[in-house]
């Protein structure tokens, strides 16, 4: 299988899902926005579109990100969408995605940072794709905003600070708020670009210190991403 990252910023890397793809061995090709790697032309040679997180919003213009370019990510998402691929988008990609599909991004109720657990609605606990997960399992969250939904749209998990962290938007498009991805070396990454929203932690209900980032066991996480991920591969031209 053929994998396209869009990566937004070096400290938003695709983790374990790229670690995921390498233990599967599927290829994986990048367009690293941030050092001006362009986008594809063409979704021939992809199979599957995932699309990171990033400090942006799909309201950010050029004149406020010189190389963030949502409009041509979106076109790329529809583009993808279009011809059958399986999307993926993580954090800012999820609120892509779903602008790519006609709903508008939201501001997520509540600020998230940290290790915090998701629950899984009725949809989500009977979609076979997601019965590893369980009823709850904790994940990482790095953001404040939240993808918009589509009327077609099923929400399969929620926290209590947001209420649509993981999205099934079609049978090979999904946005996942939530990160599953993180692993130690990207929460290092992450912390020493976080300063501002990490010194202010006691303000929020839902943020955590550098130190308790750095104590969380990523583990879990990454394996119920390895299990999803594996199920949506093995289950595509079945369904």
């Amino acid at each position: 299988m053929r994998i396209h990252f869009i990566i937004h910023e070096s400290f938003e890397a695709p983790g374990a899902y790229e670690d995921w793809a390498k233990m599967r061995g599927h290829s994986v090709s990048r367009s690293r926005i941030y050092e001006g790697e362009r986008l594809p032309e063409s979704v021939a040679d992809i199979d599957m579109l995932i699309v990171m997180g990033g400090p942006q919003s799909p309201s950010t213009t050029m004149a406020e990100c010189s190389y963030f370019d949502a409009e041509a990510e979106k076109a790329l998402i529809s583009k993808s969408i279009a011809a059958g691929k399986r999307v993926l988008g993580v954090c800012l990609g999820a609120q892509l995605v779903g602008e790519a599909m006609g709903a508008r991004f939201g501001h997520s109720p509540e600020k998230e940072i940290g290790k915090y657990p998701i629950a899984l609605t009725e949809y989500g606990l009977s979609n076979d794709r997601f019965t590893h997960f369980g009823k709850t399992i904790d994940v990482g969250h790095w953001h404040n905003d939240m993808p918009g939904l589509t009327p077609e749209a099923k929400v399969i998990a929620y926290s209590e600070g947001c209420p649509r962290q993981i999205v099934e938007y079609g049978d090979n498009v999904y946005g996942f708020q939530c990160h599953l991805e993180l692993t130690p070396e990207v929460v290092e990454l992450l912390i020493a670009n976080s300063t501002g929203d990490l010194s202010r932690a006691d303000e929020f209900k839902f943020v955590q210190t550098p130190e308790e980032l750095r104590r969380n066991d990523y583990r879990e996480m990454n394996e119920a991403l390895f299990g999803f991920l594996d199920k949506w591969v093995a289950g595509f031209s079945a369904r």
